[in-house]
């Protein structure tokens, strides 16, 4: 027997097994009226509502549903209701300007458009064949509770139920396909790689606009463990809900936990769940004094863990082996900087050019409407991560030194570099730049502009960050500018960005954070 592994398999196991159980507890302080708590049956209810709406607009199997929102739990609703249904869920991250937002709306083929209030008015101009804006609207609007929706005809693992826009090496970012395979085996070993269990309590920190919120959203429903809602990141906040719902795991950016820290130092009385806390960090893994200080002054268990949005994201985990627990806590941390040992299912090769390649259940179906770039993601069989590092015999942990794409991974996100090229190139002043990455102790990586003027002309560093300000979303903007008299190429007029970044990455070998 051969049954097609969906997204439908997670939601609706919660409903069978975990009907009475809490599933979601919104952020209490959502622009819209906040769900307030669900439990996984009225989770299925509303679900099916959602699809019962999309039914009645006429939206067929393959059509796409982007949504622009903060963390909330309509968003996490909709990661559920638009793939289990056959539709193909667009989420897309609200920190990106009207034009960005507008391009893959467009790109994608949007039929319906779901907004956050927040942005509502950012992107008025932005549309689709439908718009809703998330809340009163499409609770009265677009959802039908008590309605059958159609199922599914004919369920298949291999359909795209996802496209998650990336920004990589051109200035527009690519549209990643994640299938429900991809999804099932993503969310599948996830879980097993972090040991989810019935009795963990998720809080939300991670937005979930990125990759589906890792997948985790799933894995969750699937388990029946309760997810907390938590709409923007603050570190009291965050410490604030493990001690009020026992939170048990949360995944994040470097950024997350540096907040956590922050926030520990002005807590009143024992910091909230030490010994029964795990994290899970990726984007950019942190120094190793700042696991050792989540180890040691939160008492939280640190992972790490590396992927990319095309392998939806999970291909290696690293965790504190038994066998390592005897080593001193900054031995520790340092193990736990790398990237990470091979996840169930996952195979790591380096080419000959030094860069990581991989296999896995979880690597897209492919690029939306990009085949030559699909072609070359996905030569010989292997995808091309654009990482370069080396593995370890020990553990086969793979440890990244470079970056061989021109994306910078700055708070979790990533930047395409080219793309603030772009932006700096469309100022008068400008006749070079050559955009890099260079380490932080926040952001993991920030990003740092080398320019050339035009002869003649006079413009400021704080000038030319405004500049990128007003045409890409704040955090692909560079925080810092020098100028230069020229920037070094090779004889072909290629940059070899990899010599401008060593200048400021002190330990020499590694050039990522």
């Amino acid at each position: 027997m051969r049954v097609p592994l969906t997204t439908q398999d997670f939601i609706e196991r919660a409903e069978v097994v975990w009907a009475n159980r809490t599933a979601i507890i919104d952020e209490p302080l959502q622009p819209a009226a906040s769900v307030g708590t669900t439990t996984y049956g009225e989770l299925a209810r509303r679900v099916r509502a959602w699809q019962a709406g999309f039914d009645e607009l006429g939206m067929e199997e393959g059509e796409r549903v982007a949504v622009v929102s903060h963390n909330s739990a309509r968003l996490l609703e909709l990661l559920y209701a638009v793939t289990a249904s056959g539709r193909i869920c667009v989420p897309i991250n609200f920190r990106l300007s009207r034009d960005e937002v507008a391009y893959i709306v467009e790109h994608c083929g949007a039929s319906l458009l779901l907004v956050d209030p927040e942005v509502d008015e950012a992107l008025s101009e932005v549309t689709a064949k439908h718009r809703f804006v998330l809340g009163t609207q499409t609770e009265e609007g677009l959802m039908r509770f008590g309605v059958a929706p159609r199922p599914w005809a004919e369920p298949d693992e291999d359909a795209t139920a996802a496209i998650n826009y990336t920004s990589g090496t051109t200035a527009r970012p690519k549209g990643v396909q994640i299938t429900h395979r991809n999804i099932w085996f993503n969310a599948t070993t996830f879980g097993l790689h972090t040991r989810v269990w019935e009795r963990d309590v998720y809080l939300h920190t991670l937005p979930m606009f990125h990759c589906n919120g890792w997948g985790m959203p799933f894995t969750m429903a699937g388990m029946g463990a309760p997810q907390v809602v938590l709409r923007k990141v603050d570190g009291t906040e965050i410490l604030r809900r493990v001690a009020e719902h026992g939170v048990t795991l949360m995944c994040g950016a470097p950024a997350v936990f540096n907040a956590v820290l922050d926030a520990a130092a002005n807590w009143d009385g024992e910091i909230p769940g030490r010994d029964t806390v795990r994290v899970v960090c990726a984007g950019a893994a942190p120094p190793s004094r700042t696991i050792e200080r989540i180890i040691t002054e939160l008492g939280w268990d640190f992972q790490q863990i590396y992927g990319l949005t095309e392998t939806s994201p999970l291909i290696a985990h690293n965790r504190t082996r038994p066998e390592d627990l005897h080593l001193p806590v900054a031995d520790r941390a340092k193990r736990l900087s790398r990237a990470g040992s091979p996840t169930l299912g996952a195979r790591f090769k380096i080419s000959d050019s030094g860069e990581i390649l991989t296999r896995s259940n979880t690597v897209l179906k492919g690029y939306w409407n990009s085949p030559e770039e699909t072609a070359v993601a996905l030569e010989g069989g292997w995808f091309h991560t654009g990482d370069g590092g080396t593995i370890e015999p020990d553990g086969g942990q793979v440890v990244i030194s470079d970056r061989k794409k021109d994306v910078i991974i700055t708070g979790g996100e990533n930047v395409s570099s080219i793309e603030v090229e772009d932006a700096l190139f469309s100022h008068p002043a400008v006749a070079e730049a050559a955009v890099i990455g260079v380490p932080d102790d926040k952001w993991g990586e920030t990003i740092k502009a080398l320019v050339v003027l035009v002869e003649g002309t006079e413009v400021t560093a704080a000038e030319l960050i405004v500049h990128c300000k007003g045409r890409l979303a704040g955090y692909k903007s560079p925080t810092s500018i020098e100028f230069r008299e020229e920037i070094p190429r090779t004889a072909t007029g290629k940059i070899q960005k990899f010599k401008l970044r060593k200048q400021f990455w002190a330990e020499g070998e590694r050039q990522v954070n």
